[in-house]
């Protein structure tokens, strides 16, 4: 129960439709008033704060289920923001909501659950889980696609799925609120928090300094010939698309189409230069089909907001996967997941390479 309106309306049903709910909140942040770090350095947005605690154990009192706070600090400070900083000092653009998912809600919270006695874990996601007729889990696009979350889900097992519930995944976000209303739930109108929970203010590149100061290593920014335009700050300030903050000057617009970490380079070109047709990920976890040795027609989705596109993909050594789609398409970026759909079900995903 993070706060929000959608876990809320989770465990409000499950606890109307009768089964024996508990209300798990993660305390990922130091408790302090303010919902600031102790260093008073680090602020934090509007997601999984105190404020968010004390709306979600209000929830969990009006529906009559217990609730309690477990203290995430150190597995979150180690799983998610540590990969978060490595990734962005590597040249790499992370997904922190994806790994929060696969490595605290459905890893560590799963554990906890157990020794709860809870059978599953449900969570406000918008995705759904099914059992094909061959025992299979299935990972499913929810029923609101401008809500859908099944693109950070993609590193969940079959172990962990055949545990998730996501009573919210069948609805539309109005339809949430509406329940919300229906149920007398105080979060009945709060808004949704759209940013990175530990970046609030969008700043990723100094977020990153704080925490990695030998990040900040000074590098040049070149074209695609090699000649220097440029010079800048650190890798960490960079993602491949990028077109403002570059700090060059050019007759037409210039966007980061590379980022080199161990050279402190990034390459700049033109937008035509950002469409490529083939990406290559590692870590990959296929979710409803073994890993194709052929070539398997899908469509991938490589970021949030991307529209998924056709083409197709094939398992590589390693737990490594290629797919090449039918249409170039814009910033394939690295440290970005790419997740492949069969219609509404995740065959499985990857993190661009």
């Amino acid at each position: 129960m993070s706060g929000g309106v959608d876990s809320s309306v989770a465990a409000a049903l499950l606890a109307e439709q009768g089964h024996d709910v508990i209300g798990l909140s993660m305390q990922l942040y130091p408790s302090t008033s303010s919902g600031q770090a102790s260093d008073a350095d680090r602020t934090f947005g509007r997601c999984c704060t105190l404020d968010d605690l004390n709306d979600a154990r209000r929830v969990a009192a009006a529906i009559g289920i217990p609730h309690y706070i477990l203290n995430f600090e150190r597995q979150f400070q180690e799983t998610v923001i540590s990969n978060f900083v490595r990734e962005y000092a590597s040249g790499r653009t992370p997904l922190p909501c994806a790994h929060c998912n696969s490595d605290l809600k459905f890893s560590t919270l799963l554990d906890r659950a157990r020794g709860l006695g809870a059978e599953h874990v449900a969570t406000g996601h918008y995705a759904r889980v099914e059992q094909a007729a061959d025992g299979r889990w299935l990972l499913r696009r929810s029923a609101d696609r401008e809500k859908d979350q099944s693109y950070f889900l993609f590193p969940l097992t079959p172990h962990q799925l055949a545990r998730a519930v996501f009573p919210v995944g069948a609805l539309r976000k109005s339809d949430v609120r509406a329940q919300a209303r229906r149920l007398g739930l105080n979060v009945a109108e709060k808004p949704d928090s759209q940013e990175i929970c530990f970046v609030p203010d969008g700043d990723y590149a100094s977020f990153v300094a704080r925490q990695e100061p030998a990040v900040a290593t000074a590098g040049s920014i070149v074209d695609r010939s090699g000649h220097v335009l440029g010079s800048h700050g650190g890798v960490h300030r960079f993602t491949v698309g990028q077109r403002k903050g570059l700090g060059v000057s050019a007759p037409a617009p210039l966007y980061v189409l590379q980022i080199d970490a161990p050279s402190a380079t990034v390459t700049v070109g033109p937008r035509a230069a950002l469409d490529q047709t083939t990406l290559t990920a590692g870590g990959v976890n296929w979710v409803s089909v073994h890993a194709p040795a052929e070539w398997m027609a899908v469509s991938a989705q490589i970021r949030h907001r991307h529209r998924p596109a056709p083409g197709r993909v094939r398992a590589l050594e390693g737990g490594r996967a290629e797919f090449v789609f039918d249409e170039p398409q814009p910033a394939i970026t690295p440290g970005q997941a790419a997740v492949f759909y069969d219609d509404d079900v995740v065959v499985g995903g990857g993190w661009i390479d």
